[in-house]
């Protein structure tokens, strides 16, 4: 039995969804040479879970997000393991990784949660304090924050 996904596990799987998957071609030295994926310069699936880990535990504490009492309910509702289960393997597959993603889309996993542009904001400023916590380069950094405001569209559905 498959189970929702919370807005926190949506907008990350979002966030980090939007695929730089694949090689990004170089000139090196003269010659072309293949630059690694986004994946493997971010560390392959366990540096990218517990970069997902301690994402989903602020975001599930956030009173902007929180006060939103959809979100809420569902960050109450949806167990911690499953979503971050869902947002790693999301954020791995987006960014050139061999796992799989069984979730839903982001438009049919937001709908319903009546997200504005003020969680978006909110969203996004633990994403970006997070990614520079963990010391994620600020190429990576950029490459990750486009795929996430790539899905922005699909998430924020409701005007303030």
């Amino acid at each position: 039995m498959k189970q929702k996904l919370s807005i926190l596990s949506v907008l990350m799987i979002a966030a980090v969804l939007l695929a730089f998957a694949g090689q990004i071609v170089t000139a090196q030295d003269g010659e072309a040479a293949a630059e690694k994926s986004l994946y493997e310069r971010l560390g392959g699936v366990y540096a990218i879970a517990s970069v997902v880990d301690a994402l989903i535990e602020k975001l599930l504490v956030n009173e902007t997000l929180n006060s939103n009492p959809l979100i809420n309910e569902a960050h109450n509702r949806l167990p911690k393991a499953g979503i971050k289960f869902q947002v790693t393997a999301l954020v791995c597959k987006l960014t050139g990784g061999p796992e799989k993603y069984s979730g839903r889309d982001m438009a049919s996993s937001h709908a319903h949660l009546k997200i504005s542009e003020k969680h978006w904001k909110a969203f996004e400023a633990d994403f970006m304090a997070n990614l520079n916590e963990f010391k994620v380069p600020e190429k990576e950094q950029g490459e990750l924050l486009a795929l996430v405001r790539s899905a922005k569209g699909d998430i924020v559905t409701v005007e303030e």
